[in-house]
């Protein structure tokens, strides 16, 4: 068989395979199991979180032999052709480069003709924000009293550029972003399947630069994959994405809690050395900050669902909290977003981070506050 991406070959097929939707697959569920379903579904959310592929399965559900039901077969005729995409009762257009009256035209003309194989036809349309005003309004009135036998399911990215007439006349799901853990998950299925060997770190690096997207995630782990092959080394891979290295975040930590200035500005020489971006790795700093915060003032059995990282980030963590006080952990916090702000119109970055770092590595002594560093000369 030809090579598959794993955004696809890993696509799910049934709602129980969705992945971080779970106040959306449980209200379609009800309405195909009780028989209450909508003239028209409207599904918004950044991308790659499950739009298009959720819009599928409902397809599916509508129009599987055994259903409608909440749990299509996938085996039968009717759920095989819509799963390889040329079923005649599912059609799936782009709204990017069907944009005009004349397209919505064609659409109201065929939504007429009773299904040939299912009970519904279903009209899936992506990137439904890219329709021209005299297209939406073309479209109204077909939306609001639609033959019984025809779904429409819209989906997009650019939920505020969808008219208020439109959004009435649908039902509005919000697909939320795909929580880090539960990417980790997901990409720890995918290699063992493939049998490709990566380390937790490795994982959780590839949640971070997926953004809450799965099929960036899925897309990152192949792009790993074609560099480095099925067994992927941490510090390849953190080249690859142009991550910054958590290293030497951790770093400036220590030499934070150990007041060693020196072991700060070694740090961040390193950083610029190895060409980094300023204001990305200030970010970091600010995020990891947060997470000593969290463990300083809850206790461990909360740590899980409040930050979302490995357990092995989890017990770093807790290791370096020790030798910090929730306070000093919310001085230094300050010190940070205030440099990541600076950092915007600076035309001296690496100054700005230096200053940071050098104010935070004496903030540790008998009595100092930020407003007396502030006053003081570095």
């Amino acid at each position: 068989m030809d090579y598959q991406v794993s955004a696809r070959k890993y696509r799910p097929g049934t709602f129980d395979d969705v992945i971080g939707q779970p106040h959306v697959v449980q209200t379609l569920v009800n309405a195909v199991t009780s028989k209450r379903i909508a003239q028209a579904y409207l599904f918004s959310g950044t991308r790659g979180v499950g739009k298009t592929t959720v819009a599928r399965i409902l397809a599916k559900a509508l129009n599987c032999e055994q259903g409608p039901t909440g749990t299509p077969c996938t085996t039968c005729v009717n759920c095989t052709e819509i799963a390889q995409g040329h079923s005649v009762d599912v059609i799936e257009i782009d709204g990017a480069s069907n944009t005009s009256v004349d397209d919505v035209r064609e659409i109201r003309e065929n939504v007429k003709f009773a299904p040939f194989h299912g009970t519904y036809r279903v009209y899936i349309i992506d990137e439904v924000h890219m329709l021209s005003n005299s297209a939406f309004n073309a479209l109204l009135k077909t939306l609001e009293e639609p033959p019984p036998h025809v779904v429409f399911i819209f989906a997009t990215t650019e939920i505020h550029k969808i008219p208020a007439t439109i959004l009435s006349r649908c039902q509005h799901y919000n697909f939320r972003r795909i929580a880090k853990t539960e990417i980790i998950e997901r990409l720890r299925h995918v290699a063992g399947q493939d049998g490709i060997t990566l380390e937790d770190r490795s994982l959780a690096a590839l949640a971070r630069a997926s953004e809450g997207s799965m099929r960036d995630g899925l897309s990152l782990l192949d792009q790993a994959v074609a560099f480095g092959g099925k067994s992927i080394v941490h510090t390849d891979l953190e080249a690859l994405l142009g991550a910054i290295p958590q290293e030497l975040v951790r770093s400036l930590i220590r030499a934070i809690t150990s007041q060693d200035s020196v072991g700060a500005l070694r740090t961040l020489s390193q950083l610029v050395e190895g060409g980094h971006e300023l204001r990305a790795y200030c970010a970091d700093v600010v995020e990891y900050v947060r997470h000593l915060l969290v463990v300083s003032v809850t206790p461990p059995q909360e740590w899980p669902a409040l930050i979302e990282v490995s357990s092995d980030d989890l017990a770093q963590l807790a290791t370096d909290k020790a030798s910090l006080t929730p306070e000093q952990i919310q001085q230094i916090f300050t010190l940070f977003l205030e440099a990541e702000d600076a950092l915007r119109f600076s035309a001296h970055p690496r100054f700005v981070l230096e200053t940071a770092a050098i104010k935070a590595t004496r903030l540790l002594g008998p009595q100092t506050t930020i407003s007396d560093q502030r006053g003081r000369a570095v």
